[in-house]
């Protein structure tokens, strides 16, 4: 019974109410700083339950002069990676398993289910994702990533999807191979690098109980004169609730020009690593055409002995003088391909209600 129930796929992550809060607290805390924390809790036929939550502490790696220095130089000391980071370092590994051992000793579910990060306009398709990810799901498949984007909430909706990696991409990662060969042998795309697991909230039985039990005043239909000036000084007449006209604005959102911007750079990091594997097609095919020379040389060289009676010439000698280019990983490539799709969505998202306003305006423009 537990084989069967370990080869049950996830179908959907139940997170908890006070999950959400939490996370929500502490992502918009360290805004713009990337935010991580840890996810507990158990897997119920298909469905993981996500039942606590704990942040990551940030741990600033670098502790001698020297090591300053040197971060200093390559930029590496920044807030937001160390952030990112945060979920594979050894030493938040230490304290991801002391934490769990006491949630254990006061019966709360102690189950790594995964862990959450804070994102902003939907970037967060990288390699750090990736690699924090892939250390979750390597020992556990069971487990998935929350994001949560703190700019798309501040709109007044939550924004909190759930991401695991396919298996396809998890054995390809495992591999390290990320070749245009391997990838049309196994043929893995960009789209099959993550995929989205549905989210349902969920309140307990009690929170729920106390929501419906929550009196709602009643609007009385008729509206008591004051007696005196006295009784106007003290509960002054509020005016009546004006007609939202957001709903009229024509300017472009400001999240969607931002979006746009964000979109142009990932096209431009898309032809840029396009551009590396043109540069190492054209050197892979000079040195092909050189060793192709050579091999021609030395068959006339090996004709030539054969003819005098001396002995050949070893053929396979151009190996060790020339080397071949090294095909650089398309794993960069693809994330940022997956990126653009992202940005895509969201510019589809920001458009449908610009859009419907472009053509109401046409419509009653006189012509």
């Amino acid at each position: 019974m537990a084989d069967v129930q370990r080869d049950v796929p996830i179908k959907s992550a139940q997170v908890e109410a006070l999950v959400v809060m939490k996370i929500v607290k502490h992502c918009s805390a360290t805004f713009p700083t990337t935010a991580t924390g840890s996810l507990v809790g158990m897997d119920v036929n298909g469905v993981l339950e996500i039942t606590n939550t704990f942040p990551f502490p940030t741990i600033d790696v670098a502790h001698t002069e020297r090591d300053r220095d040197r971060d200093r130089d390559n930029h590496q000391n920044d807030a937001s990676s160390l952030a990112a980071a945060a979920p594979r370092a050894k030493a938040n590994i230490v304290y991801q398993n002391e934490m769990i051992r006491h949630l254990k000793e006061v019966n709360v579910d102690a189950n790594n289910v995964g862990w959450y990060t804070s994102a902003t306009m939907g970037n967060f398709v990288n390699l750090s994702f990736i690699e924090n990810q892939y250390h979750y799901q390597r020992d556990n498949d069971k487990t998935v990533a929350l994001v949560h984007d703190v700019s798309r909430s501040s709109q007044g909706f939550l924004s909190l999807r759930a991401f695991k990696l396919s298996s396809d991409f998890m054995a390809a990662y495992k591999e390290g191979k990320f070749t245009t060969e391997s990838l049309q042998k196994s043929k893995l795309t960009f789209k099959d690098i993550i995929v989205e697991v549905p989210i349902i909230v969920h309140n307990s039985h009690l929170l729920t109980s106390f929501v419906y039990q929550i009196a709602t005043p009643q609007d009385s239909a008729e509206v008591p004169l004051p007696a005196s000036l006295d009784d106007i000084r003290r509960d002054p007449i509020k005016a009546p609730a004006h007609p939202s006209f957001d709903s009229l604005d024509l300017s472009i959102d400001p999240f969607l020009e931002k979006t746009c911007d964000l979109l142009l750079e990932s096209i431009e990091a898309h032809y840029t690593d396009l551009n590396n594997h043109q540069y190492y097609q054209r050197q892979l095919t000079r040195e092909q055409f050189k060793i192709t020379q050579w091999q021609t040389k030395r068959k006339a060289e090996n004709a030539a002995r054969a003819a005098a009676k001396q002995p050949p010439l070893p053929e396979d000698e151009w190996q060790r003088l020339f080397k071949l280019p090294q095909e650089p990983s398309r794993l960069e490539g693809m994330l940022n391909a997956r990126q653009v799709e992202q940005y895509s969505k969201q510019v589809d998202g920001f458009t449908a209600t610009i859009t419907t306003k472009m053509f109401a305006v046409r419509e009653n423009l006189p012509e």
